[in-house]
């Protein structure tokens, strides 16, 4: 993974390879291996605290949501795969979990995706979303005392996949999926 990688959107998302927790093994991810999929990379401080499992717990009880959208959740944080587990097998809420969750014990992908809190050697909470072709179309970061919406993530997700399969349209605030759209023009100029 190239260290000096450029995080921009409507660009390449930086590469990774890494092992992950997924259905009570461990295995290696490949995040090209997802081309074809629309990847949530779902970043978060450290297994075995506070916030996070109401985030991921979230994440796992709309899982089915996500796979309706085409959507895989990868979920990111400095601990092993080991420590994972070891997670998954002490929280009922993590137990739910039925997606990948990522292992970064040295940090490669959070520093790729700027997610990395040296002095702290964790992650901030942080939220990606790519598209099928491997493009970086949106993405939030937070301080870590401050929960993110899993509601507003699939709406974000629901009006990115609206606008790659409608070219030319865009989705103003709070838009739905049934809610109208603009079509950008000068006879939108100064009418809104």
């Amino acid at each position: 993974m190239d260290q000096d990688s450029q995080l921009e959107i409507n660009k390449l998302a930086p590469y990774f390879q890494a092992q992950a927790y997924h259905n009570n093994e461990i295995k290696d991810i490949n995040i090209r291996d997802l081309r074809g999929k629309w990847i949530v990379l779902f970043f978060y401080p450290a297994d075995f605290t506070f916030v996070c499992p109401t985030e991921l717990g979230d994440l796992a009880d709309k899982y089915e949501q996500f796979k309706e959208l085409n959507t895989e959740i990868l979920s990111v944080s400095t601990d092993t795969a080991f420590v994972h587990k070891a997670w998954h097998d002490n929280s009922d809420t993590i137990k739910k979990i039925k997606f990948p969750m990522l292992a970064d014990p040295t940090s490669k992908i959070c520093k790729a995706y700027k997610t990395y809190i040296s002095e702290e050697g964790l992650s901030l909470r942080g939220t990606f979303l790519i598209d099928p072709e491997g493009i970086l179309k949106a993405y939030e970061l937070h301080d870590n005392s401050i929960g993110r919406s899993t509601d507003e993530l699939i709406r974000k997700i629901q009006a990115a996949q609206f606008v790659a399969n409608n070219p030319g349209n865009v989705c103003p605030i709070n838009w739905q999926p049934g809610s109208e759209t603009l079509k950008p023009g000068l006879d939108l100029v100064g009418k809104i």
